[in-house]
């Protein structure tokens, strides 16, 4: 059914008192910004621009497109704080026993309301297993832990948006809920950040401290720093069970990474072996996949990159000749992004088929540096069509190159070190040179031998360290494997099957794709902040020189040394143990999250009830890298899937559509829009922060282009709306702040709806039982037909956890049934004296349901609004509305009548009508009586039923029906309404003809100035050509009604009729 905006063309929505008596004495505090006198002046000076700006998109009839809350947000003035400030303990219930302020103020609003549901144990399972409405069925979710390294930012708070919905939803439902809290000690980005700060604050480097005195360092900041997180999860009304928190270094989690190694050792699962592996020269550690981030180039591009001199430039492809050896003048050119790693080529490929080096195979070539020979080998992965079609083959820094010369028994020669520079192997002149130092050394050199053959712009994808901005080298490293390829195929299967469900569908594609391709997981880090690897080198083995090093695992020391000892056949106590100084990946503790946090690998309840979890909920980009693994390691582990269920949501990127980065300046912390920020502070926390000069410089101009004036206050409620109004199940989510600002409006319609309907309840209303509430009149049986077609669509939305559906049909009943509609049309019966005794009933009703419906999406809101409802009688009620039943489509579906609403949906397209035809003739503060003529009985019927509602949403004074076929009232201006009918308006005595004619055609000359100039340009293709013609039609369209009302004016004017000689219906 479509919406009319029916708030377009009257005075305020709330002529209200103020609700039960506001009294000076109330113990509200009001926060005005500056010259608030001249906010409010400004404030209506707006809604007056407003006002006139829609005025003229309705003078020809045509009513404004139907637009997103965002799309129609109002521009923002200061508004008035209204600060909570009754004594109240911390967890103590919130005073509601005082009136609402008189508009909706966030801070007032979310006071007092989350220490007390924590407090009263409402986000316990035990507390809902005794709820009256429990289900018996369980709800379990953990929260995808956030790295303690700082705060959160929009991207986290959509998650936590769209799992504290669901969960509210299923505890409401009576279901026994657990959600889990809990955050990642992120061994990189933490061991980072306080390097960082070490070397800022005190000038010190990690390698100045020992181990022990540095890990001091890392647990005091994470005391300091890691509870921030804690606070926006609960300013962002998450209710996670506290009692149930979790840390990936708690003593729980180390027991359960231990354990968790030592099964997969034994299970053959994991080994140490030497191989290429992701490097961080800047870090000195191995990096994971999910770290590397891969930086298309399209030509030369100049870089600064961590511990080297000079700018970088890539996206070049350097020609190097490398001679044959025996033929003076003949020689293989190759093409080389990296001409630094020459000195570790061990041959020269091309591809068996390719005719211009067949005559070559089986030669060899000279070392254009070092004159070593090298083999000219055939192999089939290279790409003749690309450059020359021959490689270089550098196996110890290249993974493709690494396999080609494992295919043909290449050695490989490492020629970059651990920190970057060159090694011994590259003879003394390159020896100890940072490898872009070298790089240009090297250039210059094979210039000098007359081997260089010039370079080319080369678009290019470099691997960049997203902790460092170094880039990414292949070391050959001895480390920690888990292999992957047998846990990957039970992942792939369990898709396959539908044992688990991946939503939306079209991520099993790349799941399938990833885990075909899987290879083993490297898990060591060389870092101290982090699980230590529970692996022992056994140094006897070691110094007898064998090829490979000795390794023991084992839980503790002792049982390590009993392996030894058991595997060597020496006593253990002879035997010398060194630990590995290495420490796990994060993402190896990460993975067993889902069972570690319920107590595994100890037998507990938790464990037994909530695993495995019902939904695992996250962003789209960690599928593979975590959820993958995590699906992995729990089959393996407990030999159940951790969840059936994934839900992935999209990535958030600003308005321009650009990923949240620090370095970008536009990573929002949720609070900064909950609370309202000035640009002033933001830039300050820019500063604090760990970037670079150039970095912060980008970033704080970024800042002041996009929040000139700092970010306005919103709210919780409003931040939580908009995130789950987005469809976050398909393509990347663009926000803007003013989307969430248009979301805080709507809170305060709803705000200002509560006050009138407190008001029209009074002290004494007692609600009715639902089921006994059948109301006569068709306006009531309309707007609770509306709320019960909601309450449908909102659990549709919820069981398909498609929370836009849910935030749509809230959106569209509070704002454009109730508001707009059902609470304008009720004003004037709540008036009659005696008054009837259903809409009271009706209201709270509308009230009631409508919040309850809104309590998962806007906790704060809600609460604060249903609290002041009057209780039901016959036993005590929920204490909160957060354990309150949700309402089901089955409780309400007494009420729905569809057929009703479809014929009301034609009684609102009349009320358009009819405000056009006011606007057209700028009827702004008349009432003009109306008629309306139908020749179908039925039509006649409904216009009957709905004449007080058709009156008062018009803005019209009496409005009566013209028997079909009767002559039109003279002097009276038509409309039509469909093929059957139309609406005559008063106009005699209402409208001055000389006055309006004039505007008419002032505003026909401007309309046909913007018609001529669309049709002076050349059609377009596409979107663009459909929108010209749409454009096209609607000038048309109003320039034929601006006709209709110029002609039906000149014919007054002619007439000259007395104002009192109108017809009356």
């Amino acid at each position: 059914m479509p919406h009319l905006p029916l708030t377009s063309f009257r005075p305020p929505l709330w002529g209200l008192r103020p609700s039960r008596g506001l009294r000076r004495s109330c113990p509200l505090s009001t926060r005005s910004e500056p010259d608030g006198s001249a906010i409010s002046r400004r404030n209506r000076e707006a809604k007056q621009k407003r006002l006139r700006e829609k005025q003229a998109s309705l003078e020809a009839g045509i009513a404004p497109k139907s637009k997103s809350p965002a799309e129609s947000s109002k521009a923002w003035t200061p508004k008035e704080r209204v600060l909570y400030e009754i004594p109240t303990e911390h967890g103590e219930k919130k005073d509601v026993s005082r009136p609402l302020p008189p508009a909706y103020s966030p801070q007032y609003v979310e006071a007092a309301w989350y220490p007390w549901w924590v407090r009263e144990g409402f986000f316990k399972p035990e507390y809902q297993a005794r709820l009256p409405q429990a289900t018996g069925e369980t709800f379990s979710m953990c929260i995808p832990p956030p790295n303690v390294t700082g705060s959160l930012h929009i991207g986290h708070a959509l998650t936590v948006a769209i799992q504290d919905a669901l969960v509210r939803w299923h505890r409401m439902r009576g279901d026994r809920v657990l959600w889990v809290p809990g955050s990642d000690h992120a061994g990189i980005a933490t061991q980072a950040v306080v390097e960082k700060q070490l070397w800022k604050e005190r000038g010190v480097r990690r390698h100045e401290l020992n181990r022990e005195d540095f890990l001091r360092e890392v647990w005091k900041w994470k005391e300091e720093k890691g509870g921030e997180i804690c606070e926006q999860l609960r300013a962002l009304g998450a209710s996670l069970d506290w009692d149930r928190e979790c840390f990936t270094m708690d003593t729980g989690s180390s027991v359960a990474v231990t354990e968790a190694f030592v099964r997969l050792y034994k299970a053959g699962l994991l080994y140490r072996s030497r191989q290429l592996v992701n490097w961080s020269c800047a870090l000195r550690s191995a990096i994971s996949d999910i770290e590397v981030e891969s930086r298309p180039l399209p030509g030369r591009t100049e870089l600064q990159l961590p511990g080297c001199p000079t700018r970088v430039s890539f996206g070049l492809l350097f020609s190097v000749a490398f001679p044959v050896d025996g033929e003076p003048d003949a020689e293989v050119v190759v093409g080389t992004t990296r001409p630094e790693t020459l000195p570790g080529d061990m041959a020269v490929a091309v591809h068996p088929a390719d005719s211009r080096y067949t005559h070559l195979h089986g030669r060899q070539l000279c070392h254009p540096l070092t004159g070593q020979l090298l083999p000219l080998i055939t192999d089939c992965t290279v790409q003749p069509h690309l450059g020359t079609g021959a490689v270089k083959v550098t196996p110890a820094h290249s993974p493709a190159d690494a396999e080609l010369g494992a295919r043909h028994g290449l050695s490989p020669r490492s020629v970059i070190a651990e920190d970057g520079t060159m090694t011994a192997l590259c003879e003394d002149w390159l020896q100890g040179l940072h490898r872009f130092v070298a790089r240009e050394k090297i250039l210059s050199a094979l210039r000098e031998r007359g081997l260089f053959r010039g370079l080319q712009n080369h678009p290019m994808v470099l691997p960049i360290c997203s902790r460092s901005g170094d880039v990414v080298e292949y070391l050959l490293k001895s480390q920690w494997f888990v292999r992957c390829r047998e846990m990957g195929e039970r992942a792939t299967k369990a898709v396959e099957s539908g044992a688990l469900d991946l939503s939306p569908s079209f991520h099993q594609k790349n799941w399938q794709h990833w885990f075909s391709h899987i290879g083993d997981w490297c898990v060591s880090r060389q870092l101290w902040w982090g699980h230590r690897i529970p692996a022992y080198l056994v140094v006897e083995e070691h110094a007898k020189g064998d090829t490979e090093d000795f390794w023991v695992v084992g839980r503790t020391e002792s049982e390590a040394r009993e392996a030894a000892a058991e595997l060597t056949g020496r006593p253990g106590a002879e035997l010398t143990l060194e630990r590995d100084p290495d420490v796990l990946d994060t993402w190896f503790s990460s993975a067993l999250f889902p069972f570690s946090a319920l107590g595994w690998p100890r037998e507990t309840p938790d464990l037994a009830h909530f695993y495995p979890l019902s939904l695992l909920e996250t962003g789209s980009d960690l599928l593979l890298f975590w959820v993958g693994r995590m699906v992995m390691l729990g089959t393996q582990l407990t030999g159940q899937l951790p969840f059936s269920k994934v839900l992935l949501h999209s990535m958030v990127r600003d308005r321009q559509g650009r990923k949240m980065s620090k370095s970008l300046g536009n990573v929002l912390d949720p609070r900064d829009i909950i609370s309202g920020v000035e640009l002033q502070v933001l830039q300050e926390k820019l500063r604090d922060g760990n970037l670079d000069p150039a970095e912060l410089a980008i970033a704080a101009s970024a800042q002041r282009k996009d929040f000139p004036h700092g970010i306005p206050e919103c709210g919780t409620d409003a931040l939580r709306f908009t995130l789950c109004s987005h469809g976050a199940l398909g393509g990347d989510l663009h926000l803007s702040v003013s989307e969430v600002l248009s979301f805080r409006h709507f809170c305060n319609k709803i705000w200002n709806a509560l006050r009138f309907i407190l008001n029209a309840l009074g002290e004494e209303f007692i609600p009715q039982p639902a089921e006994e509430l059948f109301p006569a009149s068709r306006m009531d049986a309309w707007i609770l037909s509306c709320l019960a077609r909601t309450a449908q669509d909102c659990e549709r939305g919820f069981l398909t956890r498609e929370l836009s559906l849910v935030t749509h049909a809230l959106h569209h009943f509070w704002l454009h049934n109730l508001c707009d509609v059902y609470l304008e049309a009720v004003k004037p019966v709540l008036s009659h004296s005696p008054r009837p005794p259903e809409p009271p009933q009706v209201l709270f009703f509308c009230a009631d349901v409508g919040l309850r419906l809104l309590a998962p999406l806007m906790p704060f809101l809600a609460e604060e609004l249903w609290q002041r409802l009057p209780p039901r009688p016959g036993g005590p009620s929920a204490p909160s509305i957060c354990v309150a039943p949700y309402p089901s489509a089955r409780s309400l579906e007494h009420w729905h009548q569809p057929e009703l609403e479809r014929c009301f949906s034609r009684v609102q397209e009349s009320v358009q009508a009819l405000r056009a035809l006011r606007a057209t003739y700028q009827l702004t503060k008349a009432r003009p009586r109306v008629l309306l003529q139908s020749s179908e009985p039925g039509e006649r019927g409904l216009f009957e039923a709905f004449l007080e509602p058709l009156g008062i949403l018009g803005y019209c004074g009496a409005v009566g029906l013209l028997p079909p076929g009767a002559a039109a009232p003279s002097g009276w201006v038509q409309a039509p309404l469909s093929d059957s009918s139309q609406a005559y308006m008063e106009l005699q005595g209402l409208v001055d003809p000389q006055t309006h004619l004039p505007r008419l055609a002032a505003r026909r000359h401007k309309l046909q100035k913007q018609l001529d100039g669309l049709l002076a340009r050349p059609p377009s293709e596409g979107e663009a050509e459909t929108q010209r013609q749409q454009r096209l039609s609607s000038l048309q369209l109003e320039l034929s009604k601006l006709d209709k009302a110029a002609s039906h004016l000149q014919q007054l004017m002619d007439a000259s009729p007395s104002p009192g000689g109108s017809p009356s219906p």
